[in-house]
């Protein structure tokens, strides 16, 4: 699909006063209604405006103009310039939340507390563009609207894209990696294997489960106890 130029009725104004273009042409140009071109002619559209002529911005050339005022059929093209301008980098810092989402955000910021707790508060400021304030009444339940958050996800609200929220995922698994505890086996201090080593007693660094423990204590107290019953 072919573009107009970027100011349409700033420059069917300019192609209206300076040229014999029919009104067709320049609407075709510019992107706009034959009869909005009409009305621009009459001075009921676009009043106050200054033109723009496109042959300086180096959206149209000369050689076009002149070709599409000797035949009304031909249509004249958009000049593509020659010079490729870098693509604007984003700025750094929060990102901007539209005002009809700005309620919604902490709800998301509710959801990623309690679904992705690995995540740091910059993160969630990059994600749903809030501050580090409201993360921090939202996560201690001091926030004013406390009591009717609910956790919505922020990518279902239109707050961040699917692909960022994986990303900052990724990156807080990579700096924070989950811990994971072995059932039934737990590293003893240093002070303590060290001690054992010194009286001879081989040390595996382990501890022995408690269920071992207590079943050594029940045999000794049950071997005590037979002597006695028997001497009564």
């Amino acid at each position: 699909m072919s573009t107009g130029p970027l100011m349409p009725k700033a420059t069917a104004v300019w192609l209206v006063d300076n040229t014999a273009l029919t009104f067709d042409q320049i609407a075709d140009f510019c992107k706009l209604h034959p009869l909005e071109v009409k009305g621009i002619a009459d001075g009921e559209v676009a009043a106050g405006i200054k033109g723009q002529d496109p042959v300086s911005a180096g959206q149209l050339t000369r050689d076009e103009i002149a070709k599409a005022e000797g035949d009304t059929q031909y249509r004249m093209k958009l000049s593509t310039s020659s010079v490729s301008l870098p693509e604007a980098k984003r700025k750094k810092g929060p990102r901007y939340t539209p005002l009809s989402r700005r309620h919604d955000r902490p709800n998301a910021i509710l959801w990623l507390l309690r679904s992705h707790p690995e995540l740091k508060d910059a993160q969630i400021m990059r994600l749903v563009g809030t501050t580090k304030t409201t993360i921090q009444q939202i996560r201690d339940r001091t926030h004013w609207n406390t009591a009717a958050l609910s956790p919505l996800d922020p990518v279902t609200l239109g707050l961040c894209t699917q692909i960022d929220l994986d990303f900052e995922v990724a990156r807080a698994a990579k700096e924070k990696p989950v811990v994971r505890d072995d059932a039934g086996q737990t590293l003893l201090p240093a002070e303590v294997t060290t001690a054992k080593e010194e009286v001879g007693v081989p040390f595996s660094g382990l501890t022995q489960p408690k269920e071992e423990e207590e079943k050594i204590d029940v045999d000794s107290v049950f071997a005590k106890l037979k002597p006695l019953k028997q001497g009564e």
